[in-house]
């Protein structure tokens, strides 16, 4: 069997010992969205040091567990703190808690993020609906050999963000006046910001925000057979356009301060998605 199909059939058999819950809707939750979990009506929450295998999230403000509960009526499994690649985990520990929550039963991921605004009509604070995505500058999580049990060994890319869940996304902010803007995400390595060049050469390549997630959990999903949408929070301008250093305080309070209505909207929506499905 391939070592990276047992790692996880081993964690969805250990999950499986802590938890009976069926999910319908998985949600990542990203920097200023932590406590979101806190005002869904839990069922029951798992730590990831509990499950046997499972990659533990070292990145401070994210607290490293699943959250299980309802939404409105709709059954959830919450991701409350993420693994990056830079805390030094292999790009398939990465996304082992995506491939795990379709394995309990989740066919909808709503990733989110904070980012770096790239696009000059950005500023701090904005929520941006992911419309596409540039991974090409990460290891994608499908290299080596396929697991066929997962998926095909050559998954459509071409609409990874979907645009029927984009379209409910969309009229959710309009109902609830919430400002949306949309663009292309672009996935960087990190953990060190961005220079300045880099930031030009991915406005360049297209790109609108930046970060260092979310690109390679949603190829996972994709790639699993998942819909997908994501919402990032745009928390700084991106290097070399304030004049100013990057820190990660400000990335973290001006995602802080953009929480309610970050929260806001990604209730509505996930309620608006549970509706259409």
């Amino acid at each position: 069997m391939n070592p990276i199909y047992e790692k996880l059939m081993q964690c969805q058999r250990s999950l499986r010992g802590l938890t009976d819950f069926q999910p319908r809707m998985a949600l990542v939750l990203g920097t200023g969205l932590g406590n979101f979990a806190d005002g869904i009506r839990v069922v029951q929450t798992v730590e990831y040091s509990d499950i046997v295998g499972f990659p533990v999230s070292t990145v401070e403000g994210h607290r490293g567990r699943y959250v299980f509960g309802y939404i409105d009526a709709v059954p959830v499994v919450v991701m409350q703190g993420r693994v990056h690649y830079y805390e030094g985990y292999e790009m398939a520990d990465v996304v082992l808690p995506i491939r795990l929550m379709k394995c309990m039963g989740a066919e909808i991921l709503m990733a989110t993020n904070a980012s770096g605004g790239i696009r000059e009509s950005f500023r701090a604070g904005d929520l941006m609906l992911i419309s596409d995505h540039i991974a090409s500058f990460v290891p994608s999580p499908l290299r080596g050999a396929n697991l066929d049990e997962l998926g095909p060994r050559f998954p459509d890319m071409t609409e990874a963000y979907d645009p029927a869940l984009r379209a409910i996304i969309r009229a959710a902010a309009v109902k609830e006046n919430i400002p949306l803007q949309e663009g292309v995400y672009l996935q960087l390595p990190g953990p060190q910001f961005e220079t300045p060049a880099e930031i030009r050469m991915a406005r360049a390549l297209g790109a609108d925000a930046v970060g260092m997630s979310t690109a390679c959990e949603v190829i996972a999903a994709r790639h699993m057979g998942m819909r997908v949408c994501g919402i990032s929070c745009v928390s700084n301008l991106a290097a070399g356009m304030t004049g100013g250093p990057l820190l990660h305080e400000e990335v973290q309070q001006n995602a802080d301060l953009a929480a309610p209505r970050f929260q806001a909207l990604v209730r509505k929506s996930i309620a608006a998605i549970a509706k259409s499905i």
